[in-house]
């Protein structure tokens, strides 16, 4: 089982300080990987940080925000500086201030999650690429949406968002494959996140979403996080420019339900 190790590797996390990020972070380390997480709280993600070391495993809190091109090059840089190298980035910052119908969202709320959730992702595609491409390759694995696959009620500008983040994965696929880069995404469903707890815990949005759900349950950060740990190990070599789905089978359920 050697091919899912991470021994050796350094990955940048962002988003990294709660739910999804933070579960990514824990399965990196216990596979060996030296974890750079990167969140707008210092406090939050160092509180990850602790928790990995006292597995053993080796992990540095950033404070850094994706919307800020500042920060985005201050969190890649220490990441050099300190480790000397960089092998995998997970894009999983996200933000989402607006919910409801799509019209009625403002330009601010449009830019904020555009430019946290879409261009952040970009910001760090492009700080990276260069010193994975110079140690022979790398993986980027950008957190996508099952709203980005399908229009989910009330969550219009945020699904447009993941939309993009879709065809970001697919472009730069296709652009950095001769760099042995490999480029993915993951599209979740409902995870039990305090980011998307609105929908599991409210029983208007949760309950039609547990009745259409072929798995009959919602997921769990944990659920992610493996998937997550293939497409960052030696055993996804040769995946480049997919969008895996982790849902429950939410996504090819009738009726669709909501989504994240």
């Amino acid at each position: 089982m050697g091919e899912f190790l991470l021994r050796g590797r350094v990955a940048i996390i962002t988003g990294g300080s709660r739910g999804i990020g933070r579960a990514i972070a824990l399965r990196f380390a216990l596979a060996g990987a030296t974890v750079v997480i990167g969140s707008r709280s210092l406090e939050n993600v160092q509180a990850v940080a602790d928790e990995i070391d006292q597995l053993g495993g080796l992990a540095m809190p950033v404070q850094a925000h994706v919307g800020r091109p500042e920060d985005v090059d201050k969190l890649v840089q220490h990441a050099i500086d300190a480790c000397g190298r960089l092998d995998i980035l997970v894009n999983n910052a996200a933000t989402n201030p607006h919910f409801g119908p799509l019209l009625d969202a403002d330009e601010r709320q449009w830019d904020k999650i555009l430019d946290t959730n879409l261009k952040g992702a970009f910001r760090m595609c492009k700080a990276v690429v260069p010193h994975m491409a110079s140690s022979g390759g790398g993986k980027i694995i950008n957190m996508a949406s099952i709203a980005g696959l399908r229009a989910s009620p009330g969550m219009g500008v945020y699904s447009i968002s993941k939309a993009g983040i879709l065809m970001l994965t697919q472009v730069l696929a296709q652009e950095l494959g001769p760099t042995n880069i490999q480029v993915n995404a993951i599209a979740p469903g409902v995870i039990r996140t305090r980011f998307s707890q609105v929908l599991w815990q409210m029983p208007q949005f949760a309950q039609p979403i547990l009745d259409s759900l072929p798995l009959g349950r919602f997921g769990e950060p944990e659920d992610v996080a493996g998937l997550a740990l293939y497409l960052a190990s030696p055993a996804s070599d040769y995946v480049t420019g997919s969008v895996l789905v982790v849902d429950g089978g939410l996504n090819v359920a009738s009726p669709m339900g909501q989504a994240t």
